[in-house]
């Protein structure tokens, strides 16, 4: 059997990158994605990607990174012996103009560690997924969204879409306003190979959720992104950004990581909407467009 290698992962991680922003370039048909490659201190680096100012797409980034070198002190544990680590990722959040396209978020990564720089790995796993933040959810969207989700599980094992569905609903939830920040998707973590196989497996598994990316947002962005909108829309994706934001800034782990590894902000932050609002003390008025979307806001079973 071929032996999976952080060489291969960064290969595909780095075409799944190019294709991504192929695709969401031609969704946008104008604004084009910069390139920023940077360099870690530490070992490691990365190329952000950022889409802004875009017909389709207000800002974006699609993100690869792979850093390393000596353990940080948040992931040391009695018991590792480990001191060196490795970690690549790709990482996606788009914020689209029309406040009937949904936000968009996916990571897929890959960590390992070791006693030795580049020695014999001790300890690997796999993480990401795939989630999504309407300011007006639908349905139909939803249900797609979900969908493809499942069949990228059904690839890996059969429970897996119901494990990691109620694991992006409770881990996606702002604890502090009782609402998950979107309509859900899926979230996994730790998926540790204890063989050369269960690797080949998982490294596919992620393959299958990376390569879900464009199926699923495509459809649902060009279904909604001519829908007409006022003020009131606007404002309504406002708050629901700071929402996103909320959540990020208070529970996100990746971001927490980041900012306590020396990670570089710019990229940590490319999450952050370009815009966003909180209005004190506000509630949708009975019977509005947006009190109709609060209940999406809650875990749902999609099928």
């Amino acid at each position: 059997m071929t032996k999976i290698t952080i060489q291969d992962i960064k290969t595909y991680l780095l075409q799944l990158q190019q294709d991504i922003c192929a695709s969401l370039e031609e969704l946008d048909g104008v604004a084009r994605f910069a390139t920023d490659e940077w360099q870690r201190p530490e070992g490691g680096g990365g190329i952000t990607k950022v889409i802004q100012n875009g017909r389709v797409f207000e800002k974006g980034g699609v993100n690869f990174s792979h850093v390393h070198g000596l353990l940080p002190d948040i992931l040391k544990s009695e018991t590792r012996s480990a001191r060196y680590f490795h970690a690549t990722g790709v990482s996606i959040v788009i914020h689209p103009v029309n406040p009937y396209v949904p936000i968009i978020h996916m990571n897929v990564r890959y960590f390992c560690m070791s006693e030795e720089e580049d020695g014999p790995v001790q300890d690997e796993w796999f993480g990401g997924g795939i989630d999504m933040s309407p300011a007006y959810p639908n349905e139909t969207d939803t249900r797609h969204l979900h969908q493809l989700l499942k069949n990228a599980c059904d690839t890996y094992h059969a429970d897996a879409y119901q494990q990691y569905k109620k694991w992006c609903d409770e881990y996606f939830t702002i604890v502090h306003r009782r609402e998950m920040r979107g309509v859900g998707g899926i979230f996994y973590d730790h998926l540790r190979p204890d063989s050369e196989a269960k690797k080949t497996v998982l490294f596919a598994f992620m393959q299958a959720v990376g390569n879900s990316f464009i199926p699923v947002y495509q459809p649902i962005v060009q279904r909604n992104e001519t829908r007409s909108y006022d003020l009131r829309q606007k404002n309504w994706q406002y708050i629901r950004r700071g929402r996103y934001a909320e959540f990020n800034l208070v529970y996100d782990r990746g971001t927490h990581f980041g900012l306590k590894t020396n990670g570089r902000i710019e990229s940590i932050l490319m999450s952050l909407p370009p815009e966003a609002a909180w209005k004190y003390d506000y509630h949708p008025e009975a019977g509005s467009e947006e009190a109709d979307t609060l209940p999406f806001f809650q875990p749902i079973d999609w099928f």
